[in-house]
């Protein structure tokens, strides 16, 4: 009995001394490092693959509020002139501006990115280059229409029309920024992916 219980022991600890040797060996093999390193890439590309028209598409969903809402502002304004100060009308009209910009540039990178595979427009450069503009863009913009309204409006205590239509602009804004930095966040390391493996900016966004 007790030599059957030390041949059991013995064979434990003979099995879990050799499944540490393979896992030691796996993840210390230069092979099979570059293995894992690979598979990592192969994952992160085709969160790319399905995230790109998901993101995109949520930039233009959120863009199209923020075009109806400086639209009707703007029109408003042309009107009847009733905004309370220069500076309120034109920053408007900037987000306007930067909403179609941001529309129609990222409904071209969507199509590109299914018609077009192999357009230069699926290029990393052309991703980070579009997408530092456009941040820039709503970053003037939202800084801008913030400092305009003073941080934003109260509403219950102020004679400025369309008071909910412009802290509303501002807050989409402002959205509308955090979702183009994250988009700025995953095309760099999508860029940095890309250096390493020596494609460079005008290597495809997805392989």
């Amino acid at each position: 009995m007790l030599n059957c219980r030390g041949r059991q022991s013995s064979l434990l600890s003979t099995s879990t001394t050799s499944a540490y040797d393979l896992l030691h060996e796996f993840t210390t093999s230069p092979d099979n490092i570059l293995t894992s390193h690979l598979f990592k890439q192969m994952a992160f590309e085709d969160w790319i693959r399905q995230g790109h028209p998901i993101l995109f598409g949520v930039l233009i969903v959120l863009s199209f509020i923020e075009l109806s809402i400086s639209a009707f502002l703007a029109a408003k304004f042309n009107r009847h002139h009733n905004y309370f100060s220069i500076d309120e009308r034109d920053r408007t009209s900037f987000l306007l501006f930067t909403s179609i910009w941001t529309i129609v540039l990222s409904g071209l990178y969507i199509t590109f990115f299914f018609v077009f595979p192999d357009s230069v427009f699926n290029s990393v450069g052309s991703h980070i280059c579009f997408l530092l503009v456009t941040w820039i863009f709503w970053t003037s913009g939202a800084a801008a229409i913030t400092a305009a309204l003073g941080g934003g409006l109260n509403c219950s205590n102020t004679v400025i029309v369309y008071c909910g239509q412009l802290n509303a602009l501002e807050a989409f804004a402002w959205i509308i920024w955090i979702t183009v930095t994250f988009a700025i966040i995953v095309a760099a390391a999508r860029g940095i992916i890309a250096a390493r493996r020596g494609d460079g900016l005008k290597g495809p966004l997805v392989v």
